[in-house]
């Protein structure tokens, strides 16, 4: 896939991505709604694998592609939010807490911290976008925080997130005999598509209206 250079590239390239996958999903819905008693019920197993798959897989690639937009437009740090700052250390203040390091190293970490804002945001740190292959709501969270996103939106559906996608995927990935239910299926696809807009959108709209830059 190419890199998001304009607007219009990160609009067009995670409105596709979340394009095939609703499709994708919708598909297998109706196929489940039509299918007899015992191929139903592989079919609603099935759904509940793909849609945590296609919510965890747009979420890091917006996420991804959000921070592949503003890297290519290489800003100063001291001209966008303060976020973008924070993320360009927070790798290296977590390898402080796992290790032991001297005075004078911690020193010099303060000092690039302190002089860091001239520097220019030109790459994206993949780690920092990281699902951990477990997209439960504290990890949503930390994304959230990292691109910028205000979580206060997800607070209403983490029960979902964290019990009626995650939970049940991990029951069918790993082979247990789980029961979803018929009545289960219009609330499985719409809720998932559901999350998967509203954290897209949200980063459309920081594009768009360029929220990413540091408010004056």
């Amino acid at each position: 896939m190419s890199k998001p250079f304009t607007d219009a590239d990160f609009i067009r390239q995670v409105t596709e991505d979340r394009n095939w996958r609703i499709r994708e999903i919708s598909d297998l819905k109706v196929a489940a709604k039509r299918a007899d008693t015992g191929l139903q019920r592989v079919l609603l197993r099935a759904l509940v694998a793909i849609c945590y798959a296609h919510w965890e897989g747009h979420v890091k690639l917006a996420a991804r592609k959000y921070m592949e937009h503003v890297a290519l437009r290489k800003f100063q740090y001291k001209a966008l939010d303060r976020q973008f700052l924070k993320n360009y250390f927070l790798p290296r203040l977590g390898a402080i807490s796992s290790s032991k390091i001297n005075v004078e190293d911690r020193c010099v970490l303060l000092d690039e911290i302190l002089n860091a804002s001239e520097k220019r945001f030109s790459k994206v740190n993949d780690d920092l976008i990281n699902t951990k292959s477990n997209l439960n709501s504290e990890v949503l969270q930390e994304i959230c925080l990292v691109v910028g996103i205000e979580f206060i939106g997800f607070v209403e559906r983490t029960s979902f997130i964290d019990i009626f996608l995650l939970k049940r995927r991990n029951e069918v990935a790993h082979g247990e005999e789980v029961f979803v239910s018929i009545a289960d299926l219009d609330e499985l696809a719409s809720n998932t598509i559901a999350l998967m807009r509203m954290f897209s959108d949200a980063l459309e709209n920081h594009v768009v209206q360029q929220t990413y830059k540091l408010r004056a």
